[in-house]
């Protein structure tokens, strides 16, 4: 084995090794029960972002403990078409040519984007890859594919047909820029600097105004009522009255809504049921008219008085708030923050827009999709998303479904003489329809819209297994086990799934939904490219490898909580690997390829030292395949971190030379033996998470004769089953002996910090119990002590004890380590009293801090708890120099 790992050069190996040898292809075997999972599709457009680090990272891993786990595994692949982020990127591409979509046509265009999709399309494939990701390539599928499109186009007819799809006049998220509705995951609110302006409307027949505030001053131009809270005494006289909507004196109703809220400004609302999502609902309540001010470019339209139409809606803004102050009808003017939705694709403001779309009648495909979740049919991981998700589907609103774009699933729907609708597979089916509507030949104009891509991805557990054909992938691996996701897409995908798959197949799509939290930096801030606090997970895996990326991932995946990314956390665990890697080497060293190395471990060899580290292996054993059942990925990744690097590195290997340099054969080959078994065995344990260290590791000693080829395979540790616990070997009285010795070592080794003895130099040590059987233990293991904590001489219960010397208890054992000759106490004296006033100082510091009013309002509550935690260490350091310098001052 080369001295250090060098990740650069062995995960680009192993990646190749897997696709050639076929190891991520999935093939049906009926003597296995099958697992399977679907990606969440990434964008065509996306690039690997820290987010499809992680959630990807927790899908291979399940996906290679499965496999080893001797099920039939499949981890399909795929993209989705990504209907806006791609027709963008095209246009972009086209401006450079001084071209617009227009200027090629609609079947120009889509095949110019079909192009760039070979082309540029996709990259995040390979990116994926350089993760260590191992889904069947094989079966990759896009949301635009043939097969794909043949579902989509089935589920929108069948779902008309029943009534369940209708075109109706609702309110969207518009973006004039794209001039298409969004959803709402693509509209990003931001809080920006506005103003309140407070306008006067005059009560009919009456000299009095009723005053209202609006931070959108030119929808008062679409205003059909005002509405007043019914408990609001102020107003009570004049509901039932109308008042006069200023510049276009257009009389509107005053009513009485609980949507006002009195305790708001003057308490009275302007309604524009064609420009606000609250104020539709106000109008569906009171059967107001419904008047669009706006034409799909966000420029005032016909509507309204002349001297506004065609202005741009922030030019018409200033000129209509300029009038109300000509007019005197401003009442005041107030500065505030408030939040505004952008498109996040265009950057623009996006629009409440009246306008005919095709919807979804979800309500009615909730009832099932309810049920499912409250029968635990379909569980929650975390089990509180739950609530989220059943909340959301309690309140669903009809699903908008259709988008103005080019690129993607083409509505399926022809409309002929009189607006007659005939939705078909394909136009001639449709013309077919409409000959027997007719009685004759008519012209029919296909729909221009394409279909929201959450439709396609809501069929995307079935329809990438060939539904709607009866395939065997679908008999045989439908519905899958998990999903892997983030919470923000529960209703928008997860919930449409559900719906469509018990719609489609009668039965849900997936058994269970795990739920990732969002990946932060150190100081709990969101990562935004305008923070300067991104990480780009191909810049770590560039740096560290793609191992230490996914380690540091599971290691911090802890359930129901956000994740604290930074390069130092990354770096600590990239040192794991670099434990790992010399462990491995230690033990090569040792090994001779002329000699062949039995595995089968004998009761009646294991010394007890072997016996407590078999006992902590299979304890550990035990305890992560729970936890990988139970998707707790970071405890998979923690005890196999504290077990590999303490237990088997810091405590086993240390202890473990006594043999290997010993001229004692029998106990130096046990001892290999033993190694061998938990080294291998833990890679295995490893494997799903850290793939490319273990796999190379692996073939290292695959070179090697070991008589067990159940242990190392000589192929590849993917291939190789996932080790169980041995019950047999945890050995209880041992575990606890040993675990006790570590205290005492532990406990010696604090002494020696306490005052700063360099760890060569070594030092007598005095143990003190009462207890026969402590003392036993002590004494059986006297070798151990001495060698791990440096010691010259280890003394048990002498008659005397010395004089000066610090000393420590650990359940009723008194450890004491002479100082006299050692360090000169006054030195020390000095030294302790300085190192303390330093504390002292800090905790003065950390004090006036907390103690700040104008730094607990001010600060971000990541940096009041970050300064809390080091008050707290600073006074358990101080607790610790007052107790070593009251010791040293009584000598």
């Amino acid at each position: 084995m080369d001295k250090s790992y060098d990740p650069n050069t062995v995960e680009q190996k192993w990646y190749t090794y897997w696709i050639e040898n076929n190891l991520h292809k999935s093939n049906i075997d009926h003597n296995k029960l099958p697992f399977s999972m679907v990606i969440p599709p990434p964008n065509v457009t996306g690039s690997l972002h820290i987010g499809h680090a992680l959630n990807n990272t927790l899908q291979d891993i399940l996906i290679r403990y499965k496999r080893m786990s001797g099920f039939d595994a499949l981890w399909i692949p795929g993209m989705d078409h990504a209907g806006i982020a791609t027709q963008l990127m095209v246009e972009r591409e086209l401006e450079k040519e001084n071209l617009t979509k227009y200027d090629l046509g609609r079947e120009k265009f889509i095949e110019r984007t079909w192009e760039w999709k070979k082309e540029s399309g996709g990259k995040i494939i390979n990116q994926l890859k350089r993760l260590g990701a191992l889904p069947d390539w094989t079966r990759q599928r896009f949301t635009l594919d043939k097969g794909l499109s043949k579902a989509v186009t089935k589920v929108f007819i069948d779902l008309y047909e029943e009534g369940l799809i209708y075109k109706d006049k609702r309110l969207v998220n518009w973006d004039p820029k794209l001039r298409t509705a969004l959803s709402d995951l693509e509209v990003e609110p931001k809080e920006i600097k506005g103003n309140y302006w407070h306008i006067k409307y005059r009560i009919q027949d009456s000299e009095d105004y009723i005053i209202v505030a609006t931070t959108r001053p030119e929808t008062l131009l679409g205003d059909t009522a005002v509405a007043v809270h019914p408990d609001d005494e102020r107003y009570k006289n004049i509901v039932g009255k109308k008042a006069i909507v200023p510049l276009c004196n257009r009389k509107i109703q005053i009513i009485a809504d609980e949507y006002s809220d009195p305790t708001k400004g003057s308490g009275a609302v302007k309604i524009t049921p064609a420009h606000d999502f609250n104020d539709f609902e106000v109008g569906q309540r009171h059967n107001l008219d419904m008047i669009n001010i706006l034409d799909t470019k966000a420029n005032l339209n016909d509507e309204v008085p002349v001297k506004y139409r065609g202005l741009n809606r922030f030019e018409a803004r200033k000129i209509i708030v300029s009038d109300l102050e000509d007019l005197g009808l401003v009442d005041k003017i107030e500065e505030v923050k408030h939040t505004v939705p952008y498109g996040d694709r265009s950057g623009v403001v996006v629009e409440p827009y009246l306008t005919d779309q095709w919807y979804v009648n979800a309500k009615e495909l909730s009832l099932r999709a309810i049920e499912v979740v409250e029968g635990g049919e379909v569980k929650f991981y975390p089990r509180f998303w739950e609530n989220t998700y059943l909340e959301w589907m309690r309140n669903i609103e009809p699903w908008c479904i259709s988008r103005q774009l080019w690129w993607g699933h083409r509505i399926p729907a022809w409309y002929g003489p009189e607006n007659k609708t005939f939705v078909a597979p394909d136009e001639e089916s449709a013309k077919e329809q409409a000959r027997k509507h007719y009685g004759k030949e008519v012209e029919l104009t296909r729909d221009q819209d394409v279909l929201d891509t959450w439709f396609s991805s809501g069929l995307w557990p079935f329809s990438t297994m060939g539904w709607p054909e009866k395939t065997e992938d679908l008999k045989h691996y439908f519905p899958t086990n998990t999903l892997v996701t983030a919470f923000d897409i529960i209703f928008f995908w997860v919930a449409r799934m559900i719906m469509m798959s018990l719609k489609f197949t009668g039965s849900v799509p997936f058994r269970d939904v795990y739920i990732h939290g969002l990946i932060r930096d150190e100081n709990g801030q969101k990562m935004s490219k305008t923070k300067g606090n991104v990480i780009d997970p191909l810049d770590v895996i560039d740096e560290y490898g793609a191992d230490s990326l996914r380690f540091t991932l599971t290691a911090l995946s802890s359930q129901g909580r956000d994740i604290k990314l930074s390069y130092p956390v990354i770096e600590g665990y990239r040192n794991f690997m670099n434990k790992i890697w010399n462990a491995s080497r230690f033990i090569i060293i040792n090994l001779d390829k002329n000699n062949e190395y039995r595995t089968e471990l004998k009761n009646s060899e294991l010394n007890n030292i072997d016996k407590w580290v078999l006992s902590r292996h299979n304890i550990v054993l035990q305890q992560i395949q729970e936890y990988y059942d139970n998707y707790e990925f970071d405890k998979v990744s923690g005890s196999l971190y504290h077990f590999l690097w303490h237990d088997f590195c810091d405590w086993y290997i240390e202890i473990s030379k006594d043999s290997l340099y010993s001229s004692n054969t029998k106990e130096k080959d046990k001892t290999i033996t033993v190694l061998l078994h938990i080294l291998l065995n833990s890679l295995k344990a490893l494997h799903p998470v850290m793939p490319h260290i273990t796999e190379e590791i692996y073939s290292i000693f695959s070179d090697y004769k070991i008589q067990d080829k159940s242990l190392c395979s000589r192929t590849s540790i993917l291939l190789d089953s996932f080790p169980n616990a041995d019950k047999d070997m945890i050995f209880d009285k041992e575990l606890s002996d040993i675990e006790f010795l570590k205290e005492i070592i532990s406990g010696v080794r604090n002494l020696r910090s306490m005052i700063r003895i360099h760890p060569s130099d070594k030092v007598e040590v005095i143990v003190r119990t009462e207890n026969k059987e402590i003392s036993n233990i002590v004494k059986n293991n006297n070798t151990h002590i001495k060698n791990l904590a440096n010691l010259s001489k280890l003394i048990t219960n002498p008659e005397e004890l010395p004089d000066k010397s610090l000393s420590h208890v650990i359940h009723g054992v008194e450890i004491f380590l002479p100082v006299e000759g050692i360090k000169d106490i006054d030195d020390e004296i000095k030294r302790i009293s300085k190192e303390l006033d330093k504390v002292t100082r800090e905790i003065q510091r950390s004090d006036n801090k907390l103690n700040s009013k104008d730094f607990i309002n001010r600060a971000p509550s990541e940096v009041v708890e970050k300064e809390k935690s080091k008050f707290e260490e600073f006074n358990y350091q101080k607790e610790k120099l007052e107790n070593v310098l009251s010791k040293l001052k009584s000598f």
